[in-house]
């Protein structure tokens, strides 16, 4: 059975509808009819998350923690029609889709029981030094509190892990702050099915409809208008450098500047070391192209450059990787707008001289082929655009003479979310000659592996120095992203009857 959507936005428990109008962009079938966001909604929206916050962001652990596990449950309830919907707005796979929806399910689910175990919190405690001279010390704790309202934009590539009920959705309810969404204009449908599963799991727990409201589209007023509304007073979004880099300038030039948590973008660059190359470049080879051409290359940890030192394992390891690449079938991208993107980010490396093309195709319409280019180490530090993200499934080698100038790209990267070393026992001292180099350029750094699949768990760091997000000590994956929305406050000379739920 299609579901279909009626098409209107979710503002603190109503439905509401407004005279524009917009569509989805279905892989197939007709598209389907929106409502088109406005600064007046936004208003809306806002002024009931801060309505709401006076008791949310004072709800106990245990009603926060029923709130995510319930939302999971309603999400589940609504499986079947969520995947059809979000399989047909974006053109991902049902297994796909699935396994997006078992990790949103999943990471509430997480959420929930680390809030429930109070180490977020960060909880300290001095106790007080009467007698200390030459002044006595008063007794102190320390506990992180909520922010505020959150204002959430939805992301394109993950239609469920990382918009409506997503990551930094999940983060901000389970800190005690309700949370406006900007729905991306993507998969509508797909927001519009999963904001029903939010509003029914507040109803069942009887909490303010204001914890929750979902914009759908909107021009960039709108998103403006989120992002600068006195009361948000944080933002979370995931999206393009562009887009990102002019919201988090309007949350700076605020009034009252309020934290934005943007991931921007990243080429995730893999350094593949001469005894790893030489002992399994076929295999390496193999890898980097399943993993580069995974969801049609629209993962933000897709890993774009591979660094390898000339020479014959190199040649190996990049004939593989172009063996293994031809072999892909085309695929389907999200948005038109993103296969436009892809076709313009490979016709920039095409036109270049300093790159020469090792598997080149033809792609159209919003369908995506692989692509592989390579250049050289001079050539790469010599154009800084060679080091910009195509979105989608293509790959640059970079050629080095040694390590030495290996050491000399890593210097030359932008911040990334990751970074990848693929090392055999005699790497040793080249990998521990770049290491000081690449932790200081990513969040997280992997050894012998690929980046692509992030895992929802304590120590998972998504996140990395400017542009790949603009606040590196945060994360938007993994209990850690809770802290985002949270701030410290100390309570000093305390009653204990005043104190707030959790404080020690």
């Amino acid at each position: 059975m299609t579901y279909a959507p009626h098409g209107k936005h979710l503002i603190a428990g109503e439905w509401v509808a407004t005279p524009d109008r917009f569509q989805n962009e279905p892989v197939s079938g007709a598209p389907d009819t929106f409502a088109l966001g406005t600064v007046a909604l936004v208003n809306r929206a806002a002024e009931a998350a801060e309505a709401a916050f006076w008791s949310y962001g004072y709800a106990s652990v245990a009603e926060r923690a029923a709130l995510l596990r319930t939302i999971a449950d309603e999400i589940e309830v609504r499986g079947a029609a969520i995947t059809e919907i979000g399989c047909r707005e974006s053109g991902l796979p049902t297994a796909r889709l699935e396994g997006e929806r078992g990790r949103t399910t999943g990471q509430l689910r997480l959420f929930a029981d680390h809030i429930e175990k109070g180490d977020y919190l960060d909880r300290r405690f001095d106790a007080a030094q009467p007698d200390r001279q030459p002044a006595p010390r008063p007794e102190i704790r320390l506990m992180q509190r909520p922010v505020g309202p959150v204002a959430v934009f939805g992301a394109s590539n993950f239609p469920l892990a990382f918009s409506t009920a997503g990551g930094d959705t999940a983060a901000a309810l389970a800190a005690g702050c309700p949370v406006v969404v900007k729905g991306h204009s993507a998969h509508p449908g797909t927001g519009e099915i999963v904001a029903e599963a939010i509003l029914a799991a507040i109803s069942k727990l009887g909490m303010d409809p204001g914890v929750f409201s979902l914009v759908q589209g909107g021009n960039r007023e709108v998103g403006a208008a989120l992002v600068t509304h006195p009361l948000i007073k944080a933002v979370g979004f995931t999206g393009s450098l562009a887009g990102g880099r002019a919201l988090f300038d309007l949350c700076a030039g605020r009034a009252e500047p309020i934290p934005f948590f943007g991931e921007l973008g990243s080429v995730n660059p893999m350094f593949v070391l001469p005894a790893a190359v030489g002992a399994n470049a076929s295999a390496l080879g193999a890898g980097w192209a399943a993993s580069l051409t995974m969801g049609a290359g629209q993962f933000c940890t897709n890993p774009g450059i591979a660094v390898v030192i000339a020479g014959s394992d190199a040649d190996d390891f990049v004939a593989a990787a172009r063996d293994a690449l031809a072999k892909i079938p085309e695929q389907v991208m999200l948005t038109e707008g993103i296969a436009r993107a892809y076709h313009a980010g490979q016709a920039r490396l095409k036109d270049r001289e300093t790159v020469n093309p090792v598997l080149e195709t033809v792609s159209a319409g919003r369908s995506a082929n692989p692509n592989l280019y390579e250049t050289t180490a001079s050539q790469f530090l010599a154009d800084h655009a060679l080091a910009e993200e195509v979105f989608g499934p293509l790959g640059l080698v970079v050629r080095v003479e040694d390590g030495d100038e290996m050491r000399r790209v890593a210097q030359s990267l932008q911040g990334q979310l990751t970074v990848t070393l693929h090392m055999d026992d005699d790497d040793m001292p080249l990998a521990k000659m770049l290491l000081p180099v690449l932790e200081r350029k990513a969040g997280r750094v992997l050894v012998n592996g690929f980046p692509t699949g992030v895992e929802v768990v304590d120590s998972m760091v998504h996140g990395g120095p400017y542009p790949a997000s603009t606040n590196f000590g945060a994360t938007s994956v993994g209990t850690l992203s809770i802290r985002r929305f949270l701030r410290p406050v100390s309570y000093q000379n305390f009653p204990a009857a005043l104190l707030p739920e959790g404080v020690l």
